[in-house]
């Protein structure tokens, strides 16, 4: 409904004045027919031809609508935005493979890759799901916490078994992976009311405790999740070129391109030594160094490799590759862990841990590597003679035969577990 309102404004109003007017007739209007008021003021061009105030807004609605129309013309078309082609009959590069990376609408297409035994890319697939909740109990209305949450798989299913009742909160350093998997969550129906995630380091669980009050479970996957290894754009994998970065939040600290240049030889190979056991350390960190002394960069992921693999000449043609790809994950690894502080992450997370749980609380944590391992084991064999753990896992818990066939990056994994006393 269009009302036509014919008012002077007296020359004494001030601004204010004619301001709050205007909004007390808005808000009348809108009280009395129900609706929002639009008020509008039109200036009379043509008193002669224009005889009231209707037909001033006639002919003024007429401009607009005529302006409209030419500014639609003047609109440069939009251009369908076409999905990314490639060559041969299957997708081989990232960002290529665009029905992997939309799993809710080609759900055939991530079946075929999980049953051959691939991880579909931009996902990632939990592991030892069924070993963690048996372990955990997890009973509706407790409070729990996933210290990792990743791409959400164990998140998701620790949700189910609450229920609707009781809370979880998720951590994840990964601001880009982390909004993603809210996202996906939030479609299933776990929104704020019973999942909160935030954008914080694991080796503050203290602070969360304190928000949150202590938690009758806790679970802390230490690995690396798939989607962020098959991204070239985070430099995790020599087998895709992209930028030799590393970091799980690259909007923090230096990329390991940038690392490369701040340590010495000496500090290099015992990195490589002490977070990845490399036997080859003391060969690659001086190739490396020879090219950072001619000047070169290494600041891709294939350069790092073609350095490994020119290190690695001396070793016999026939097991050269196979040396090769297991030097590259391990001086990869190494860097990653370093540029992440991931041992001193982990370090203050176990000395943290028996705080933030209640008696009799369950916490489950997932190694990928020997170093890893090493300090969980150390830490709860520790605090159980202590007296802190009533109880802790005498031996480690791996993943099925069955697990691993149809998802390979299992077959690294051990599962350790602790009991608050």
């Amino acid at each position: 409904m269009i009302l036509w309102y014919n008012f002077h404004i007296k020359t004494k109003m001030n601004d204010s004045m004619i301001s709050d007017s205007i909004w007390k007739m808005s808000d009348y209007l809108s009280r009395y027919y129900g609706k929002k008021a639009i008020i509008m003021e039109f200036k009379v061009i043509s008193p002669k031809k224009e005889k009231s105030l209707e037909e001033t807004a006639q002919n003024a609605l007429k401009q607009i609508k005529e302006r409209y129309k030419i500014m639609e013309q003047q609109q440069p078309e939009k251009k369908h935005k076409r999905r990314v082609r490639y060559k041969g009959t299957h997708p081989r590069r990232f960002e290529e493979k665009y029905k992997e990376l939309n799993p809710e609408k080609y759900g055939d297409t991530i079946q075929k890759v999980i049953s051959k035994g691939s991880t579909p890319a931009g996902m990632h697939i939990s592991i030892c799901v069924k070993e963690i909740l048996d372990f955990l109990q997890i009973q509706p209305g407790q409070r729990g916490l996933d210290a990792t949450l990743g791409y959400g798989g164990h998140t998701l299913e620790m949700l189910k078994c609450l229920k609707g009742e009781g809370h979880l909160y998720a951590l994840d350093v990964d601001t880009v992976e982390s909004a993603k998997t809210k996202e996906r969550l939030q479609k299933l129906g776990y929104g704020e009311e019973i999942l909160t995630i935030k954008n914080i380091n694991f080796r503050d669980i203290d602070k969360v405790c304190k928000e949150a009050g202590k938690f009758d479970f806790v679970l802390a996957d230490l690995g690396v999740s798939s989607m962020q290894i098959d991204n070239p754009e985070r430099g995790f994998t020599y087998k895709k070129e992209g930028p030799l970065d590393l970091r799980l939040n690259q909007k923090k600290g230096v990329s390991a391109a940038e690392r490369l240049k701040e340590v010495t030889m000496e500090e290099l190979e015992g990195m490589f030594v002490e977070n990845a056991d490399e036997p080859y350390a003391h060969e690659i960190a001086e190739k490396i160094f020879a090219k950072l002394r001619r000047g070169e960069a290494i600041d891709t992921t294939t350069k790092l490799q073609q350095i490994i693999e020119e290190a690695l000449k001396f070793i016999p043609e026939k097991e050269r590759k196979e040396a090769v790809k297991k030097s590259c994950q391990r001086t990869f690894q190494a860097l990653r862990i370093d540029v992440n502080s991931e041992f001193e992450v982990l370090y203050e997370f176990m000395e943290k841990l028996p705080n933030v749980l209640k008696e009799g609380g369950r916490i489950a944590i997932l190694t990928f590597h020997s170093g890893e391992d090493r300090i969980v084991k150390r830490a709860f064999k520790e605090l159980k003679r202590a007296g802190v753990y009533s109880d802790i896992a005498n031996d480690v818990i791996r993943p099925s035969a069955e697990e691993c066939n149809y998802n390979s990056r299992a077959k690294s994994t051990k599962m350790r577990w602790a009991i608050k006393a």
